[in-house]
């Protein structure tokens, strides 16, 4: 058995892919046409929304998914909030594509550790790249380095169960959370601070999280933007559930919705219906409350520096929906900071032509580019999700991003844009050094699944991966 894993990209790891390519067979298993073989390297939901488009619509197809995890779903499993399980259904779709008998999963491969993206590129006639966002975007402000300051996304991640996170131990012995940033993320995470730990009990919410937000003295959570109500990022859907939450009460500053009333005719459907939620809010809330909790949504602020126990904001106002600081500032006590102003991805080889500054893959449509110079296009890479395109929108914006991309390199196959003359060998986890397959996430699930019982909960997580591993027989 020869093991890639971990060697060297040299000439005799070239002579073995060739040695099995000459062994390979160059047709399907109806013997009619040669296999197209496409890697895909990310399994969260551009990956396989991407795998369930190509095994749908080209024929004599095989795909293979590359996970630096041991384990599937990505984004699904470990950013969607444990309160909201019905997003987490599509995981069934997810898992009828794994089941295709021309699917392969090969988990706890990580891309430019374990394999190269040159040998990908000798193993398979297409290469995508879906591994997602996984680092933070920065304020760029004194003291951004606190250990009060805490990432959303790193926070989002402890309390979902990333292996990894379950170390971050955030600091919830104050009453006052500001998080900066406006978008759905923050306030999932605002909804999970003042939630009702009794209520999370009964969600995949993992036990150590649990605990601490139980002994959490957080009652008061602010949610600060550089823009306006009318820029607000979160959704409809989000803000009704805040508002909703039993026992906190939400707290508007009638100065941010100057004029806001007046532009409600002009705004499209969905911005129609989000703007008038707020203002029905705002009508309707009462400055004295028996709740404790408090939900404290403050636009036209933006972050200038982090002294200790609080934070100075610059007061801003709109020119052409883009924040303009004035010469006005304000101090905002807290004891806990949560930086959720978007993610970035990284660049896992350097085989890719990555853009730093934006943190995401160049390309034109989902064609990975040569350089970033001279945008030629190089065939028979491609990138899909928010690696390709930046942390933008929902699970249904990634799904359509994704069948488009799939798409694409479907019709640069059949039109012979992309050559598959010469026979692919793929993958084989026996040559991949404890590679998971899909069998073994199974049993990683049904453990996760059978401890989760115990608790009277969907599932408890395992949060190690050699705990992971073990589990799995690897």
């Amino acid at each position: 058995m020869v093991i890639i894993r971990r060697l060297p990209f040299t000439s005799n790891a070239k002579q073995f892919c060739h040695n099995i390519r000459r062994k390979g067979s160059n047709t399907s298993q109806n013997g009619s046409q040669s296999t197209k073989r496409i890697c895909i390297v990310g399994a969260g939901p551009a990956g396989f929304y991407a795998a369930q488009y190509v095994l749908k619509h080209l024929s004599s197809s095989a795909v293979d998914i590359i996970e630096k995890l041991p384990v599937p779903f990505g984004l699904v499993r470990y950013g969607v909030a444990p309160d909201h399980p019905e997003v987490k259904n599509v995981i069934n779709t997810f898992t009828k594509t794994a089941q295709h008998q021309n699917f392969k999963f090969f988990g706890n491969v990580t891309l430019g550790k374990d394999i190269s993206l040159q040998d990908l590129r000798e193993r398979y006639h297409a290469v995508l790249l879906t591994y997602g966002a996984d680092m933070d975007r920065q304020l760029n402000i004194p003291n951004e380095d606190q250990p009060n300051v805490v990432s959303a996304r790193e926070f989002v991640a402890w309390y979902n169960g990333l292996p990894g996170a379950q170390h971050l131990n955030p600091d919830l012995s104050g009453q006052i959370v500001t998080i900066l940033g406006q978008g759905n993320v923050a306030v999932d995470v605002a909804r999970m601070l003042l939630s009702a730990t009794d209520a999370l009990r009964k969600t995949d919410t993992t036990e150590y999280a649990l605990e601490a937000l139980s002994r959490s003295k957080v009652e008061r959570v602010y949610l600060v933007g550089r823009r306006g109500p009318l820029q607000a990022a979160f959704t409809i859907k989000e803000l009704r559930e805040m508002l909703n939450l039993p026992n906190v009460q939400t707290l508007w500053k009638q100065d941010d919705f100057k004029d806001v009333p007046e532009q409600i005719p002009n705004l499209p459907r969905p911005r129609k219906r989000l703007t008038e939620l707020m203002l029905k809010s705002l009508s309707e809330q009462k400055m004295a409350s028996t709740s404790k909790k408090k939900f404290l949504p403050i636009f036209l602020r933006a972050p200038k520096a982090i002294d200790g126990n609080k934070i100075e904001l610059t007061v801003t106002h709109l020119q052409n929906d883009m924040a303009v600081p004035t010469d006005k500032t304000e101090h905002l006590p807290s004891d806990l900071f949560l930086r959720s102003i978007g993610y970035r991805s990284s660049c896992a080889d350097n085989g890719i032509c990555f853009d730093e500054r934006n943190g995401c893959v160049y390309n034109a449509n989902g064609r990975v580019l040569r350089d970033a110079v001279s945008k030629v296009v190089n065939k028979g890479l491609y990138v899909a999700g928010w690696l390709g395109t930046g942390p933008t929108g929902v699970i249904l914006t990634t799904m359509n991003g994704a069948f488009a991309v799939a798409k694409t390199i479907c019709d640069d196959i059949l039109s012979n844009t992309v050559d598959i003359k010469q026979t692919k060998p793929g993958l084989n986890a026996k040559q991949l050094d404890r590679a998971a397959t899909w069998a073994h996430w199974q049993r990683i699930d049904q453990a996760e699944q059978e401890a989760g019982k115990a608790l009277g909960k969907p599932r408890e997580k395992l949060v190690d991966i050699e705990e992971m591993l073990k589990v799995a027989g690897l």
